[in-house]
């Protein structure tokens, strides 16, 4: 086989995804000299040139997209190889990035009726908010809320959620199921951060369903995260705006009870998202296509 110079390919393609021999020279632990001393040789050897430069950033030729596309892959096959051989697993193992919240309710009950399924796959489960540096993470999937986030890379629609007016069994013993009339303290809200405003707050709910209604959000409970507000929700704390999918669960099992089906879908989907050359990892293809058959909640 008569192969390029291994060096040079790891400046070459670290320097087209990070878009500067500066970038690659710290993910390569060398200076951006030596980066671009490897890419000269990478095109000597080639016979082609493969960056021309614009402002501060180096742009690939149409050659160098050409090598790029063909070079990311395998270089990506080689290094899962080297992981194998050195950790003794004979078994490919998927790095899989999840929000916070969607961890406990939706994704580990979906992963585990994969597993149950037959189709056997290894994971390295991580749980982290967005945004994630797939490169530097070595991440291949990534489970988010939204389509926006990674645009250059490949998306999936999973699901989009909707939220209802949530309780445990005990408190709608104690109050009824007159929201219009409960008192203010007795609503849990969920302070999404400065990030989100497609995430339905009581606000909105009340605006549609009870527009003579005015909430004061600073008299009831507050959290910072959907899987939160069920929990307060399922111990008898009041009534949460609460993912309707993220709660199967815990209605399945008496935990919650849906006081209205009055509903407010979330702004955007649940997504899966990876790059593109991530397509031929053995698993990865597998697990994407079994989270968009998970049944939706029942509205």
């Amino acid at each position: 086989m008569k192969l390029p110079p291994l060096n040079a390919l790891k400046s070459f393609e670290s320097a087209a995804r990070t878009g500067s021999y500066v970038a690659a020279g710290a993910e390569l632990r060398v200076t951006p000299a030596a980066v671009s001393q490897q890419v000269r040789l990478l095109e000597g050897y080639l016979g082609r040139k493969l960056f021309t430069r614009f402002n501060n950033r180096i742009l690939l030729t149409d050659a160098g997209q050409s090598i790029y596309v063909g070079i990311t892959p395998a270089l990506e096959d080689i290094a899962e190889l080297t992981a194998r051989v050195v950790s003794g697993s004979s078994r490919a193992r998927l790095v899989v990035s999840v929000l916070p919240s969607l961890v406990e309710c939706w994704f580990v009950p979906a992963f585990a009726a994969l597993q149950q399924s037959g189709k056997a796959l290894r994971i390295d489960l991580r749980v982290e908010d967005d945004p994630v540096d797939f490169s530097q993470a070595g991440i291949d999937l990534r489970i988010c809320y939204g389509n926006s986030l990674y645009p250059e890379l490949r998306t999936v629609p999973l699901f989009r959620d909707h939220v209802v007016p949530l309780c445990s069994p005990a408190f709608h013993a104690d109050h009824g199921s007159g929201l219009a009339t409960l008192e203010d303290e007795h609503f849990i809200h969920t302070s999404w951060g400065p990030s989100f405003a497609s995430l339905p707050v009581w606000r909105a709910w009340a605006a549609r369903y009870m527009p003579d209604r005015v909430i004061d959000e600073s008299a009831g409970h507050r959290v910072n995260t959907s899987r939160l507000a069920l929990d307060f929700a399922g111990r008898g704390l009041g009534v949460a705006l609460g993912q309707r999918h993220l709660a199967e669960d815990m209605i399945r099992r008496g935990e919650l009870i849906e006081l209205t089906p009055d509903a407010l879908p979330l702004g955007h989907d649940y997504c899966a998202v990876h790059p593109h050359t991530k397509a031929r990892k053995p698993g990865v293809e597998t697990l994407v296509s079994w989270l968009t058959k998970i049944p939706a909640p029942h509205r």
